[in-house]
């Protein structure tokens, strides 16, 4: 089964450090999907410990699958669970 990725999606692919294997894995193995912004699209995530890669994806005319964006997010800090480490400095400094 192919994908189509459309030249906007490749340039985010390389502005944002993201490998198109990585996007087919996204597409193919994803954690969720909801519905895009864009009327029919689907927007597939999968994450990766701190990082979570969405891609936005829609059929074309043909049944084929068509990338038309992809981004990755970071958690923000009080998303990510505290390693032992940082919850014993709490509790010797009482923070």
């Amino acid at each position: 089964m192919g994908v189509i990725f459309t030249k906007h999606a490749i340039n985010k692919l390389y502005n944002r450090n993201i490998t198109q294997s990585k996007a087919w894995e996204v597409f193919t193995s994803f954690d969720g999907k909801k519905p895009g912004k864009t009327p029919g699209s689907i927007k597939f995530y999968k994450n990766y410990g701190e990082q979570r890669i969405e891609i936005i994806a829609k059929k074309n005319k043909e049944g084929q699958w068509v990338v038309l964006s992809c981004w990755a997010r970071y958690k923000e800090r009080s998303q990510i669970k505290e390693t032992f480490l940082e919850k014993l400095t709490k509790i010797i400094f009482k923070k």
